[in-house]
C-alpha cells in the first residue's frame, strides 16, 4: 500500500472537483443563480453526504482519509482564498462608493452592526456540544456574528448588474454599501482571526490588531499605493517575458498578505487590500485585467467551492439541534441584514421603497461567508457542525436574494433626473476618450511638440488618463535633447495639472515617462514604445508637412503604432494660446463617426483649458442642395446638420463645456473651414479624419488642403490606425486590449 501523499489523486481531485464544479456553475448560471451556488452543490454531491453514502469505496479513493492527501488538497484551498481576495480587492470600484458615499456609510454601519449583534448573542447561548472549544466562546461567537453581518461584494454586484440596475441610484447605493461591507468585514474579520491565533482574547492582543491593522492600512494607502502603481508599470514597460505584469500582481498581493500575517492578522486582509491597489493601478489594463482573472474563475474558484462542498455534512444538519441552529441563523441573517440596511437607508435619506430594495439587496452572503467558514474550520474556532450551518445559512440567504431584490426593483419608478443621468452616461460609455486606456506622446523640441505635450497633457489630466512621453527629436547635440526633453515633460505637466487641480501629485494622475531617442528612428522607438500598450498615440514634431503632404518621419511615426492616433501642428501668433488661457477651439464635422472623435477631443480640451468650442459643419452645395433650401424647406426631412450638431452639443453638456453650433453650405469645404478660422481667430482647429491607402500619410482632399491653408494650430484625429501601420499590433492588443476602433467615412 503506497504512504505518503499521491500527485495522481491529488490531480485527479482537481480534475473532478473542476469539471463537476463548472457543470453544475454553469447549470445555476442558466436558471438565474449565482454559479458559486452550483459549484458548492457540486462539492456536497461529491462529497460525504451523497457520493460517500452512495459509494463510500470510490469515495474514500477519490477523498483518501491520510492527512498528508488532505493537506495537499488544502494547499489548493488557500490559495483559492488568497486570489479570489485579490480578485475581490481588484474588482472593487471605490468611484461608486464616492458617488454614493452618505447613504452606503450608514447602510453599511447598521446593516453590519444589527446582524453582528444577532451573532454574537447565538454564540454565547450555543450549547457546549456544538462549540469546538467551550474555552473560546468568545472567539467562535465573533465568527458567528462576522458570518451574519457581511455581505458578499461580489454576488451583489452580479445579481444588481443581471437585473440591469447597475447604473440605477439605488443600484448604486447598494454596491456602494456592499463594497463598504466587504472592506469592514475584511478588517473586523483579520483582527477576529488574530484574535483565534493566539488562542486569547486580552487587551495586549487587541490592540496589537487593532493598531497593526490601522498602520498597514494608512500605509498601503498612501506609500504602498504608489509603489504599487511603480511596480506594475515597471513590469509591463521594462520586461519582455510572456504575461510579466500577472506575475508582479500576484507578487505584490502576496508580499502584502504575508506582511498582515507577520502583524498579527490573517492574511486574507492583505491579498483584499493589494487587489483595491492594484485595481486602481492606472496601468492595469483591460486586457491585464482579464488574464488574471480567468485564471482564477477557470480553475480556483470551482474547486475551492466545491471543496467547500465535500466539507458540508449534510447528514449533520439532519439532526434536531443542528437544524434548529441552521434555521435559527438563516433567520437572524436574513431579517437581521434586512432591517439594519432599511434602517440605514432610511437614515441615509432614501425612500421607504428605496430602503426595502437595499434592505433585500444587501442579504446576500454567497463567496463571503464561506472563505469566513474555511478560516474558521481551520483555525479551530468552528467545528464541522457550525461549519456546515454557516455554509448552509450563506447558499440560502444568497438563492433567496435574486428574486426578493427583483420584485423589490420592480417596484420603483424612475425619476426624472435619474433618467437624464442614465442617459448621458450611456453616451459617455460609448464615447473615444472613454475606452482609451493610455496614452503616448511623441515629441520633439519643436513648438509643435511643445502644442502636443501641452494638449496631451489637458486630456489626460480631466480624463486621468496614464501618460508616457517619447522625445524623439535632438540628433547627436544630447544636452539640447535633454534640455528639450525636460520641457517637454515639464508642459505635459503643467497641462495636466491645468486638466485635474484636485489630484496632490502628477503621479496620481498620470504615470510620464521621459525618453530622449535620435530624430532619424523615431518610428523604430514609437514601434517599440508601442509593445507596452497604448490606446493613442500623439505626434508634435516638424517639419510636420511639405504643402499639402504631411512629412515622411510623420507617416513612419504613424506606421510604427498599431492604433488610434493624432497629429498636433502649431501655427499662427498664438501657438494655440499660452498656457494659463482657455482655448478657443473650432472642429469641423460632418455626420461620421470620424468627424465626431474630433468633436469630443475638442470638448476634451475645453473643458480642461475653460476654454470654448465651436462645431462648424460644412456641406457642399450640389444642385439638390440648392433647390432643397430654396423650395422645399419646409418639407425637408431632419438632415444630418441638425442631428449632429444637437449630438455635440449634448456631448458638451456632459463635461460642462456650451458648444456652439454652425452650419455653412459652401462650393468648397475647405476653404470655407480655413476662412472661419481666420476670421473667428481661433486658437486650434480640430479634425477628426481617417487615413486612407497612399505612400505617405494621407486623410483626403479637405484634410489635405486644410493642412496646406490654415492660419491657426491644428489637430488631426484619427480613431483607426493607419493603412501602412507595423510592428507593434499584435503586442498592442496582447499588452493592453486598449485599441480604440472607430467610423468608417472620413471628413
Amino acid at each position: 500500500m503506497e504512504h505518503g501523499p499521491s500527485v495522481t489523486v491529488f490531480l485527479a481531485q482537481i480534475v473532478v472537483l473542476l469539471t463537476v464544479g463548472r457543470i453544475a456553475g454553469e447549470a445555476m448560471q442558466r436558471i438565474g443563480q449565482p454559479p458559486l451556488i452550483g459549484q458548492i452543490v457540486a462539492g456536497v454531491l461529491l462529497g460525504p453526504s451523497v457520493l460517500g453514502a452512495l459509494a463510500p469505496a470510490l469515495h474514500g479513493q477519490l477523498f483518501p482519509a491520510a492527512p498528508e492527501q488532505k493537506a495537499m488538497l488544502d494547499a489548493a484551498a488557500q490559495l483559492g482564498i488568497f486570489l479570489l481576495l485579490l480578485l475581490t480587492g481588484m474588482e472593487t470600484d471605490l468611484s461608486v462608493f464616492r458617488q454614493a458615499r452618505r447613504p452606503a456609510i450608514s447602510i453599511s454601519l447598521t446593516g453590519i452592526l444589527v446582524p453582528f449583534a444577532c451573532g454574537v448573542v447565538t454564540g454565547f447561548f450555543l450549547p457546549q456540544s456544538l462549540l469546538p472549544d467551550p474555552g473560546r466562546r468568545l472567539v467562535t461567537a465573533l465568527f458567528l456574528g462576522t458570518a451574519l453581518a457581511v455581505s458578499s461584494v461580489k454576488i451583489v454586484a452580479l445579481v444588481v448588474r443581471d437585473l440591469g440596475f447597475l447604473r440605477r441610484t439605488v443600484g448604486q447605493v447598494i454596491l456602494a454599501a456592499a463594497i463598504l461591507d466587504d472592506t469592514l468585514g475584511w478588517i473586523i474579520m483579520s483582527v477576529i482571526f488574530g484574535l483565534a491565533k493566539y488562542g486569547a482574547v486580552d487587551l495586549a492582543t487587541v490592540s496589537r490588531a487593532v493598531l497593526g491593522t490601522a498602520l498597514f492600512l494608512a500605509l498601503s494607502f498612501t506609500l504602498g499605493r504608489r509603489v504599487v502603481f511603480r511596480l506594475i508599470r515597471w513590469s509591463n514597460d521594462t520586461l519582455q517575458s510572456e504575461m510579466a505584469p500577472i506575475s508582479m500582481i500576484l507578487a505584490i498581493g502576496g508580499a502584502l498578505a504575508l506582511l498582515t500575517e507577520l502583524i498579527g492578522v490573517h492574511f486574507v486582509l492583505g491579498a483584499f487590500i493589494a487587489g483595491i491597489l492594484i485595481g486602481q493601478s492606472p496601468i492595469l489594463t483591460r486586457q491585464i485585467e482579464t488574464q488574471l482573472r480567468g485564471l482564477i474563475v477557470a480553475l480556483f474558484m470551482p474547486v475551492f467551492f466545491a471543496l467547500v462542498g465535500v466539507s458540508t455534512d449534510l447528514a449533520a444538519l439532519a439532526r434536531p439541534q443542528l437544524a434548529l441552529l441552521t434555521g435559527g441563523l438563516i433567520l437572524l441573517a436574513s431579517v437581521g441584514k434586512f432591517c439594519g440596511a432599511f434602517l440605514g437607508g432610511r437614515i441615509g435619506g432614501l425612500s421607504g421603497l428605496e430602503s426595502f430594495a437595499v434592505g433585500c439587496g444587501m442579504n446576500a452572503r454567497g463567496s463571503t461567508e464561506v472563505i469566513v467558514a474555511t478560516i474558521g474550520l481551520s483555525m479551530g474556532a468552528l467545528n464541522e457542525n457550525l461549519f456546515s450551518a454557516i455554509v448552509a445559512m450563506a447558499v440560502v440567504t444568497t438563492l433567496a436574494m435574486p428574486p426578493s431584490l427583483r420584485w423589490a426593483l420592480g417596484r420603483l419608478p424612475v425619476k426624472d433626473e435619474e433618467r437624464s443621468r442614465l442617459e448621458r452616461e450611456e453616451v459617455e460609455s460609448q464615447a473615444f476618450l472613454s475606452r482609451v486606456e493610455r496614452l503616448l506622446v511623441a515629441v520633439d523640441e519643436s513648438p509643435s511638440g511643445l502644442l502636443a505635450s501641452r494638449l496631451v497633457g489637458l486630456v489626460a489630466g480631466v480624463r486621468r488618463i496614464p501618460t508616457t512621453i517619447l522625445h524623439v527629436g535632438g540628433g547627436a547635440d544630447d544636452a539640447r535633447a535633454g534640455r528639450a526633453s525636460r520641457r517637454a515633460t515639464d508642459t505635459l505637466k503643467a497641462g495636466i495639472d491645468a486638466g485635474d487641480r484636485l489630484a496632490v501629485t502628477v503621479a496620481d494622475k498620470a504615470e510620464v515617462v521621459s525618453r530622449a531617442e535620435a530624430r532619424g528612428a523615431a518610428g523604430e522607438a514609437i514601434e517599440t514604445e508601442a509593445r507596452k500598450g497604448y490606446g493613442l498615440l500623439v505626434i508634435g514634431r516638424e517639419p510636420a508637412a511639405q504643402g499639402s503632404a504631411f512629412d515622411a518621419e510623420i507617416t513612419r511615426s504613424v506606421n510604427g503604432f498599431a492604433g488610434a492616433f493624432a497629429i498636433a501642428i502649431a501655427r499662427g501668433r498664438e501657438r494655440a494660446a499660452p498656457p494659463g488661457e482657455g482655448l478657443k477651439i473650432l472642429v469641423a464635422v460632418t455626420g461620421t463617426r470620424v468627424s465626431l472623435q474630433g468633436a469630443e477631443f475638442a470638448v476634451a480640451l475645453a473643458q480642461a483649458s475653460r476654454g470654448t468650442v465651436t462645431a462648424l459643419y460644412v456641406r457642399v452645395a450640389g444642385a439638390a442642395v440648392r433647390w432643397r433650401e430654396r423650395f422645399g424647406r419646409a418639407l425637408a426631412p431632419r438632415n444630418s446638420a441638425v442631428v449632429t450638431l444637437r449630438e455635440i452639443q449634448g456631448f458638451g453638456e456632459l463635461y460642462g463645456v456650451a458648444v456652439n453650433g454652425e452650419t455653412r453650405t459652401v462650393d468648397s469645404a475647405a476653404a470655407a473651414i480655413v476662412r472661419y478660422a481666420r476670421e473667428g481667430g481661433y486658437a486650434l482647429l480640430v479634425m477628426g479624419v481617417s487615413p486612407r491607402p497612399a505612400d505617405r500619410l494621407f486623410f483626403g482632399e479637405v484634410p489635405a488642403q486644410v493642412l496646406e491653408q490654415s492660419p491657426c494650430s491644428l489637430l488631426f484625429v484619427s480613431g483607426e490606425a493607419a493603412a501602412g501601420s507595423r510592428g507593434g499590433h499584435e503586442a498592442a492588443e496582447t499588452r493592453s486590449g486598449a485599441a480604440v476602433s472607430a467610423g468608417q467615412a472620413p471628413l
